[in-house]
């Protein structure tokens, strides 16, 4: 993830731990959770504040929580009860392990071309038709807003990128408007991908 963008997370650790709490749609998460196996291991990859890792611990996942900011893996750790690694995207070195990886608001802070090196670790991390979902902001054009870093997606952009990766099968693909009460109005795109070993 860019600096600035770690370090944003890190100086507004807690405004976003509290604005995450403010979500209360659960669709996403559900929808994610109906292509795995009860008790299936997931890798919350991106988890902020730890919101959904812990829906996906009440619904009796085997949950791995992970960010890149060291603030927010405190304000997790605290609310989960439990350790919550900090680790950069491109970090990532886990082989045949998760049955999901749920990247929901996260990679999309990392630029295009670094994507496009990352979904081959997310496919190794998968075991066979293991479940991957992503979300992004809607849109064609990249770089920072404030000191966050953006990439954003429209269906064309997504299905070129992920084209190059013949192991991935897109599941189901949709775009959703924001979630934030009180935000300026935007949508995200998001797609549930099986990964094809």
């Amino acid at each position: 993830m860019n600096n600035t963008t770690i370090e944003y997370f890190n100086e507004k650790a807690q405004k976003c731990f509290e604005d995450a709490f403010t979500i209360t749609e659960r669709t996403n998460q559900d929808h994610f959770l109906s292509y795995l196996k009860p008790g299936a291991s997931i890798l919350d990859f991106g988890c902020g504040s730890g919101r959904d890792s812990m829906y996906f611990i009440e619904k009796g996942f085997d949950v791995t929580p992970t960010d890149g900011s060291e603030g927010m893996c405190r304000l997790a750790s605290e609310y989960l009860h439990m350790p919550v690694k900090v680790m950069e995207f491109n970090e990532l070195d886990d082989e045949d392990l998760y049955d999901g990886i749920f990247a929901s608001a996260s990679i999309m802070h990392i630029e295009y071309e670094k994507l496009l090196e990352l979904f081959p670790k997310m496919i190794r991390a998968c075991r066979d038709q293991g479940i991957i979902y992503v979300s992004f902001k809607y849109g064609d054009t990249d770089g920072f807003l404030g000191k966050r870093y953006y990439t954003y997606m429209n269906e064309q952009r997504f299905a070129e990128m992920i084209s190059g990766f013949k192991e991935l099968e897109v599941q189901t693909q949709g775009i959703f408007g924001n979630e934030h009460p009180g935000q300026m109005d935007f949508r995200w795109l998001y797609a549930i991908l099986k990964v094809n070993k």
